[in-house]
């Protein structure tokens, strides 16, 4: 029986007008935004290797001896594009193109959307069809699917003749559920077959499965929007009113939560800005240079004047200078570490408490699990962002010990040695095992709405009067 009324089911959306807008969608939407997202990620590739062959031309020792301005790059890292993201862009526009190491600490790079007005309208990839699309067209496949029923007489009707209500809903969502995901998964694989025709390496080990988890999370979040909209036709005896509630809720849900959260968080847990964490170790290395600098006023001011009044700094009077002075750099320097260290870390727990927040408040929504699960096996999200600051820190670390530590500020004699620049490390790709694990909440976020909305929606259907 239940067969039979799934086949029903089926039926009634094929003949439909909903799923010719369906397969529409899925033929222009997927194949097309995976295509050009790909020809974009090769021209983002292509960026990269020019940047950082140009970078390896440059100078690549240094002499500690001679004047170096704080805010002089001596050395970038550069963020490479990873081939996931022609199916979520995440963040990776967004991040700075490269960090800049400086003696004041790390500079960041211009994102690349800076260079396009494109992004003003909005980013079209494979994450935003299935997040905003695709939710759409699930609660339109079911927003009437009881409503529409108990509004035209045929839902008394049909149980009547002894069927379980459970069957008839099970048929409802089972039934509409397949007549959706064949068009998607079949779009979906024309799709990754041109993908593969321009190129894309699908087969490479920590390629494929990704890919697989992103089909596989795409399916269980459409899966929470048919409950949703089940949900909404088991609720209300109308179809006009199931259809403005239904667009009333995709809007909050899909639109607004998602970006309530952080400007909520704005409020409850304010940060301060990169730009100004810099901008105060500037000032700070200013204020350390200028006290510096009247020191050793006053070390050449004792040096005695010559016949004409003249004092003439050199030899041995250099030397004892240069000794005097030594002193006084390595406390200064001390303290400028000590307290753009505390700086650095004041600035790193406000806005990861910040984050926090805003993760925590728009997780209200499926669309932002979503969001947060395809970015991280794109390798596009916030797991990506951090590998990438955190290999900056190192990298800084790594140049403080072997450059910025050895440069004398003020002395009169110039040193011969020189230093080699450190080459900055490769950002780590974060392993699937671990992507997964971060992604955990998220995946039980995206079970529990389902399970729940499709309870919800049974238990009304069963106690509804027909």
């Amino acid at each position: 029986m239940l067969m039979t009324l799934i086949q029903k089911e089926i039926m009634h959306h094929i003949l439909s007008a909903r799923f010719v807008a369906l397969l529409l969608m899925c033929l222009l939407l997927v194949p097309l935004t995976l295509s050009t997202n790909y020809r974009n990620y090769r021209q983002n590739l292509v960026d990269y290797q020019e940047a950082v062959k140009l970078a390896n031309i440059e100078e690549t020792t240094m002499n500690p001896g001679m004047p170096l301005d704080p805010e002089v790059e001596v050395s970038k890292l550069f963020l490479k594009p990873t081939p996931l993201s022609v199916f979520a862009n995440g963040l990776a526009d967004a991040l700075p193109s490269y960090l800049g190491m400086t003696r004041n600490g790390i500079t960041q790079g211009a994102p690349v959307l800076v260079s396009s007005l494109s992004h003003l309208l909005g980013r079209l990839d494979f994450l935003f069809v299935v997040g905003t699309v695709f939710s759409l067209l699930a609660l339109l496949f079911t927003f009437d699917a009881v409503a529409g029923e108990r509004e035209a007489g045929t839902l008394r009707i049909t149980l009547a003749n002894s069927l379980p209500r459970d069957l008839f809903l099970w048929s409802k969502l089972i039934g509409g559920y397949v007549v959706f995901v064949v068009p998607f998964l079949m779009s979906l694989l024309f799709g990754l077959l041109i993908l593969v025709w321009q190129g894309f390496p699908l087969g490479e080990p920590e390629i494929f499965p990704r890919v697989l988890g992103l089909i596989l999370i795409s399916l269980l979040y459409i899966g929470v929007f048919f409950a949703i909209g089940t949900v909404i036709s088991t609720y209300l005896d109308n179809s006009k009113t199931a259809l403005i509630v239904t667009f009333t809720i995709w809007v909050f849900a899909v639109l607004i939560t998602p970006r309530v959260g952080f400007l909520a968080a704005k409020f409850i847990a304010p940060a301060q800005t990169s730009q100004s964490v810099y901008m105060e170790k500037t000032a700070m290395r200013d204020d350390f240079n200028a006290a510096l600098k009247e020191e050793q006023q006053k070390m050449f001011m004792e040096v005695p004047p010559d016949e004409k009044g003249h004092r003439i700094i050199g030899g041995e009077v250099s030397k004892k200078i240069n000794e005097r002075m030594k002193p006084f750099e390595e406390e200064y320097r001390s303290q400028f570490q000590n307290r753009a260290n505390e700086l650095d870390r004041s600035y790193k727990r406000e806005t990861e408490g910040q984050e926090q927040v805003g993760q925590m408040l728009s997780r209200l929504t499926p669309t932002s699990s979503l969001i947060y699960i395809t970015t991280n096996l794109t390798q596009t999200g916030k797991a990506k962002r951090s590998t990438y600051f955190q290999t900056g820190e190192r990298y800084y670390e790594m140049l403080h010990t072997d450059l910025f530590s050895k440069i004398i500020d003020y002395t009169y004699s110039r040193q011969d040695k020189s230093v080699k620049i450190t080459q900055p490390p490769a950002v780590e790709i974060t392993t699937l095992g671990e992507t997964l694990r971060q992604s955990a909440v998220d995946v039980m976020l995206l079970c529990f709405f389902a399970v729940i909305l499709t309870t919800v929606a049974f238990l009304k259907f069963f106690r509804s009067d027909i």
